[in-house]
Order: C-alpha cells, then sequence, then structure tokens
C-alpha cells in the first residue's frame, strides 16, 4: 500500500476501506445465514435421507437383505407350514436365517440366478408358441 500524503488521500483511503467492511458484513451475514440454515434438524434430516438416497451401494445391499429376507421367510413357511412341532419350527427358524444370510451375502449370484432363469422361461414360452 502506498503512503498517504494528503487529507483527500486519507478520506478516499477511509472511504475504500468503509466499502469493504460493508462487503465483508453483508459476505458473514451470508454465510452466517447458510450455516444456521444447515444445522436446523429438519435440514440435517433432509440431507441424511437425500445422500442415502443418493447412496447406489446402501441401496443395493438394502434391496439384497430384503430379498434375503423375503426369501428366507418364504423358505420357512414352505418347509414349515403350520406344523405345531416345536423342533420343525426350530429347524425351518434355522433354515430360514441360513437362506436370508445366504442371499444377503451373494447377491450377484442371486442377480446372476434370477436372470438365467427369466432369460429360460421366456425362450420357454417362445419355443412353445
Amino acid at each position: 500500500m502506498q503512503s498517504i500524503t494528503s487529507t483527500v488521500e486519507l478520506k478516499e483511503a477511509i472511504r475504500l476501506l468503509q466499502e469493504q467492511q460493508i462487503y465483508q458484513g453483508l459476505i458473514l451475514k451470508e454465510e452466517f445465514f447458510a450455516v444456521t440454515e444447515s444445522i436446523k434438524p429438519i435440514n440435517i434430516i433432509k440431507s441424511t435421507f437425500s445422500q442415502v438416497a443418493s447412496s447406489h451401494d446402501l441401496i443395493g445391499n438394502l434391496l439384497s437383505t430384503t430379498v434375503g429376507l423375503a426369501a428366507g421367510y418364504i423358505s420357512k413357511k414352505t418347509l414349515v407350514g403350520s406344523s405345531a412341532n416345536l423342533l420343525k419350527k426350530l429347524f425351518g427358524t434355522i433354515f430360514q436365517f441360513g437362506i436370508t444370510t445366504l442371499i444377503a451375502r451373494n447377491p450377484e449370484a442371486v442377480k446372476s440366478l434370477g436372470h438365467t432363469l427369466l432369460h429360460r422361461m421366456l425362450n420357454k414360452k417362445t419355443a412353445d408358441s
């Protein structure tokens, strides 16, 4: 910065510093408003849900777990049915847990098997027609 030698230069320098202070004050107010908006509980919840919804890994894991749970439940109902036998129910629950775990941990294999079965069913239908 250059040295100020006259009253006019001093007044001009003060005016420029005041304008700079006003500008920086406006920026600070805008940033403060943005921060206070981002830490409101509803906005934190919204941003969390949007991050979860955009996460492909989480959606894939959730889908494979859901398919695993459904397959485990269906396999237990198929195996045990409405039996009153306690041992049969225990075996059905263990079998359900095993199927659920197997499918949830190997979603690519299940997806591949599903594609293969669907492809065979579609080819069989076109061959029958």
